[in-house]
């Protein structure tokens, strides 16, 4: 009985491709998911998304984000997106491409946000998650950090927090690490 199935779905897949045109590639569920989630986006006028592979690879994706308000205020922020074929039911991955002097995210890009974490749910979205980093410039969090210096300051002096934040985004050594300009 399993061969019968196999025969149909190969004369199914004939009949499809019977125009002489190469075979048409099926698109995973993660890939119409993420298809559903781009077109209904209803981002922040400070963010923006590119796709750096073309209009074909929805999987792997850039966002801009440019707050105007907060510390990071004037600043650009960029972060990849890599989406799982399993998506929604695995978060996507993201990583910051901006060294920043942030305590939700550390100096190798890699981003402290619950909803990327053990709070995923399927029913969150692309938009959710954009709109989750455009909150940690507005208003960082210094009780779930990432980088544990810039937490400690922000939670003891936080006028010195935003002058290591001025600093870093001109282009300028914070400590000893140098943070190139993002400004």
């Amino acid at each position: 009985m399993i061969k019968l199935f196999k025969v149909k779905e190969k004369q199914r897949e004939l009949a499809e491709n019977a125009g002489g045109g190469p075979p048409i590639k099926k698109q995973s569920a993660g890939e119409l998911r993420v298809h559903k989630d781009i077109s209904e986006l209803n981002l922040p006028k400070s963010c923006s998304i590119q796709f750096p592979n073309g209009k074909d690879d929805l999987m792997n994706f850039e966002v801009t984000i440019r707050p105007d308000d907060g510390y990071y205020l004037g600043g650009t922020f960029s972060f990849s997106f890599q989406v799982s074929p399993i998506y929604p039911h695995e978060a996507p991955k993201v990583k910051c491409k901006t060294k920043v002097y942030h305590p939700n995210i550390d100096l190798e890009g890699n981003v402290c946000l619950n909803i990327l974490r053990e709070d995923w749910k399927p029913v969150l979205s692309i938009n959710t998650v954009i709109y989750g980093l455009f909150h940690l410039f507005t208003e960082p969090n210094y009780e779930d950090p990432l980088n544990h210096d810039a937490a400690a300051v922000l939670r003891d002096n936080p006028k010195l927090f935003e002058s290591n934040v001025r600093r870093a985004m001109a282009g300028g050594y914070v400590g000893q690490t140098f943070f190139a300009r993002c400004m």
